[in-house]
């Protein structure tokens, strides 16, 4: 029992959400999902030598081996 009361309003919400018009502000909403920029949005110096490993975008974190590539080509 009580389960119509909480399904009632969830149906209320969502016909509102739902024919409610809104004009909305995705200028504000970009900033509310950034965050605060305490440092100027500048990499902290403990992080930067992390933040140059990881800016190639080409280099996918593995060591090229290609030893390994050979030695299972070989051995088929």
């Amino acid at each position: 029992m009580g389960r119509g009361r909480a399904k009632a309003k969830q149906t209320k919400v969502a016909r509102e959400l739902k024919y409610r018009s809104v004009d909305t502000d995705f200028a504000s909403l970009e900033r509310e999902l950034r965050g605060p920029e305490t440092n100027g949005g500048r990499i902290p110096d403990a992080y930067a030598d992390l933040a140059d490993d990881y800016s190639d975008p080409d280099d996918d974190g593995y060591a090229d081996d290609d030893d390994d590539e050979e030695d299972a080509a070989g051995s088929r």
